[in-house]
């Protein structure tokens, strides 16, 4: 039996574990971690019809071309990390440069991921079955193809049900059944793809002949020119009582009261963008960067006047499971509240297994090249440059 398998198995009992709350259920659940393979193409995946795309969901509701749109982010330099004592993992605060690039204004949309299958005929890391013949020793249930999902139960200390009680896995769940195989797609259209793996976004970057972006590169579109603060429009959490991301709130995990509009994930653009144009650069999702993480990396650049594009470290690094590759994630989520959450601020980080998806973690794509921008946002770089 693989080492990878046989620990999901070892690691059972461990689910107690309070870390899982604020892992988002990743550490436990990326145990059905595998050998990486390449996508199957295949001619039998179904996917969106025009037909099933509601009326009212053919469009952003603020920006009718926002398949399209890419935001020039003029690049510069800016202070990195925070000085949050919940984030050690983002201490020391330092001093990065970024040149300019583009991102996508919008998050990768359930829309825009089923074009990307339609085409190719991929299959996400969470729709494709285990091979017995390699895991002997699994019972099949958890060979089969599946995801975690946010599933709260109440707590019973006496039966050893605490934080693990959030999250369960679900034989089907995958991209296009969130919650499993009864789930579907119908009026989720632009609502940001779930339960994709970085494998599985970096093969819709390709596809779209695009990139994701380096942490230091989303930590600086995600402040929108602004110098240090908690929240990616501001100082306040809701400013003049305006609710500015999909977070939660209520008692968590069991009561979500939805005062911000939704309860779960919210339609990509619902909210105020920041000062880039960018939206949900926090809340909603969390977001894969390109980054491998390692805890005890800025403090790499403690020495230094100021770091350029840097791209993470050359390698994963985890002593207690030196196996598990993990990439940085950024943003937070809609499962975050402001009453303990710190991983709304801009420079927090999390980290996920490269083959797990999760219910809460989507991505957006950056470019260098004008050439990958929309046409449109071509003629605005032609204009940027013409100005400088």
């Amino acid at each position: 039996m693989k080492p990878l398998m046989s620990r999901r198995l070892i690691l059972f009992p461990m689910l107690v574990i309070f870390v899982v709350l604020f892992t988002g259920g990743s550490a436990f659940f990326e145990k059905r971690n595998f050998k990486h393979q390449e996508a199957d193409v295949r001619g039998d995946i179904s996917t969106l019809e025009e037909s099933e795309i509601s009326e009212e969901s053919v469009m952003s509701p603020l920006n009718p071309n926002f398949r399209q749109s890419m935001v020039w982010i003029p690049g510069g330099e800016f202070w990195m990390g925070s000085s949050n004592k919940t984030v050690l993992d983002a201490q020391p605060v330092h001093r990065v440069h970024v040149d300019g690039f583009w991102m996508d204004q919008y998050l990768v949309t359930n829309q825009d991921f089923a074009e990307f299958v339609d085409e190719t005929g991929y299959i996400t890391i969470a729709e494709r079955r285990l091979d017995p013949k390699d895991h002997p020793d699994l019972p099949p249930e958890l060979l089969e193809p599946g995801s975690i999902i946010f599933s709260p139960r109440i707590e019973r200390p006496d039966l050893g049900i605490s934080g693990s009680a959030y999250w369960r896995w679900q034989a089907g769940a995958n991209w296009r059944h969130p919650e499993g195989p009864q789930s579907d797609l119908r009026g989720r259209e632009l609502m940001p793809v779930i339960h994709v793996s970085y494998t599985d976004a970096e093969a819709y970057a390709k596809f779209r002949g695009k990139r994701l972006p380096t942490e230091a590169e989303w930590e600086f579109a995600a402040r929108g020119g602004l110098d240090r603060k908690p929240f990616s429009w501001g100082t306040e959490f809701r400013p003049a009582g305006k609710f500015m991301a999909n977070t939660w709130q209520g008692n968590f995990p069991y009561f979500d009261s939805a005062e911000d509009g939704f309860k779960g994930l919210s339609p990509v653009g619902s909210f105020p963008p920041n000062g880039y144009e960018l939206f949900d650069m926090t809340g909603n999702v969390w977001q894969w960067v390109s980054d491998w993480y390692r805890d005890d990396y800025f403090r790499e650049f403690a020495k230094l006047a100021v770091a350029r594009n840097p791209r993470g470290p050359d390698k994963a690094e985890n002593e207690l499971d030196p196996s598990l590759k993990k990439r940085v994630q950024k943003g937070g989520s809609y499962l975050c509240t402001d009453a303990y959450c710190s991983n709304l601020d801009p420079a927090a980080r999390r980290h996920g297994d490269i083959w797990s998806g999760s219910p809460q973690v989507g991505f957006r794509l950056v470019t260098s090249d004008p050439k990958n921008a929309s046409q449109a946002e071509k003629r605005k770089f032609s204009q940027i440059n013409t100005e400088l």
